[in-house]
């Protein structure tokens, strides 16, 4: 008799060794499985001596090393009996002499490093975002922020924008234990959680090629900050629009949906690993590529995406405040969204894909986009026509003051000012405080 091939959980041995208890201990530590002794790599049936003597041995060397009880049998066969050993699936995380191993596939793997650090705590039934920042208190919390999300959960949670008191709201967002802040709290509403989680950014980048950056833009502030400025940014400075006609009436939009770029953004920050680098957005000619750091959970592929699928958000509690804030409609659908879009926009299908232990999205452009500017010019020439009007009405303008009145983010402005000074259109006389602008 030839036994199916070995897969997640079924594993062959044709002896038994104490190395067989790493097997044991991944399908422990996975979703169980069933180990066979006497059959080999190909299925089929060797059988084994001295059976009753590994049937009192096995279940004894696995209760001492592990821990565990498992279910043994002895299956007799024309080509001499088996052993068939049963485990399931542990809550508490099972090791093998002070190593931690899971199954993937048919391959046993250790777990080290982040992986391991999250395991441990899933087994512990927590997430990273759900533990108390020991070093942070409510002075590191901006009340801006937590108005602003009060704003947004008006619709569906008005008992949170009643609420005056930020400690209260905190509290009912589940983000205080024991009059201490967690991780969440540091992430959604910090006036800088990037003192706390020194990756806990965002960089964009232009590429004229993989290996020359043509400019680089570093995003910092709360996640909810963080979102809208990337969005912004990317309007401003690196994407162009792209024109089209309705009608007899002129339209534009961006040349990826904005719809769709919000929930890839949105995704990232709260699926990321905050343990791991930051996030990366790089735009190239012909797509925009978006990168965090974190594996898919194993019950989901990066096909699977493009699919209804269980949501399975590695922060919950990010995921949680953001829903509340009416910035996920249902959990699982982001990645299903994003593709729509999309498909709506005539555009590929985006490419999802896992790359150096995170996840990549990769938006592309269409081969032909009927009235998509050559380059970004027309687009940029738009806002320094917006910022030399705002300093011909005032010259003793500031930039914080251009900012606010250009809907831009300080760094947009600044960016544009640096370029038009730099082409000799203006200059500034004087200090930044009591001096003026020309415009040549």
């Amino acid at each position: 008799m030839i036994y199916k091939n070995e897969n997640q959980n079924i594993e062959f041995k044709e002896q038994w060794s104490d190395e067989a208890l790493k097997t044991i201990c991944a399908f422990a530590n996975t979703s169980g499985g069933i180990l066979y002794i006497g059959i080999n790599d190909e299925g089929r049936v060797v059988g084994l001596r001295d059976v009753n003597k590994l049937l009192e041995y096995i279940p004894n060397k696995i209760r001492d090393i592990l821990g565990i009880v498992v279910d043994i049998k002895d299956i007799k066969k024309t080509h001499g009996p088996i052993i068939k050993i049963i485990v399931k699936k542990y809550k508490a995380a099972i090791s093998y002499k002070g190593n931690f191993y899971i199954r993937s596939g048919s391959t046993t793997s250790e777990l080290k490093g982040i992986e391991l650090s999250h395991f441990i705590l899933s087994c512990a039934g927590t997430s990273w975002d759900n533990i108390i920042e020991p070093r942070a208190s409510s002075k590191d919390i901006s009340i801006k922020a937590i108005r602003y999300f009060q704003q947004l959960a008006k619709t569906r949670f008005p008992f949170i924008y009643r609420e005056k008191n930020v400690k209260l709201i905190l509290e009912k967002l589940n983000l205080m234990e024991k009059g201490k802040l967690k991780r969440a709290a540091i992430l959604l509403f910090g006036k800088n959680p990037k003192k706390y989680f020194t990756s806990a950014f965002i960089q964009i980048g232009r590429f004229a090629s993989e290996s020359e950056v043509i400019s680089t833009d570093i995003i910092e502030g709360n996640i909810f900050e963080q979102v809208e400025k990337t969005l912004e940014i990317l309007k401003v400075k690196y994407l162009e629009n792209r024109f089209y006609y309705e009608g007899i009436y002129r339209k534009e939009d961006l040349i990826y949906p904005e719809d769709a770029l919000r929930e890839a953004i949105i995704n990232a920050v709260i699926h990321r690993d905050y343990t791991g680098p930051h996030t990366q957005i790089r735009v190239y000619d012909n797509k925009l590529w978006l990168w965090n750091i974190g594996k898919l959970p194993r019950e989901i592929t990066c096909d699977k995406l493009k699919k209804p699928h269980l949501s399975c958000p590695r922060n919950e509690l990010l995921a949680d405040v953001f829903f509340k804030a009416g910035f996920i409609e249902s959990w699982g659908r982001g990645t299903i969204k994003i593709v729509e879009k999309c498909r709506q926009a005539k555009l590929p299908e985006p490419e999802f894909s896992e790359i150096t232990g995170g996840l990549c999205v990769c938006f592309l452009k269409a081969k032909t986009v009927e009235g998509l500017d050559k380059t970004r010019e027309k687009t940029r020439e738009k806002t320094r026509e917006k910022i030399l009007r705002l300093i011909k009405e005032n010259s003793a303008i500031t930039i914080s003051v251009l900012a606010k009145s250009s809907c831009l983010t300080l760094k947009g402005i600044e960016w544009h000012i640096a370029k038009m000074k730099k082409e000799g259109i203006i200059k500034r006389i004087g200090p930044d405080k009591g001096g003026y602008w020309v415009i040549n």
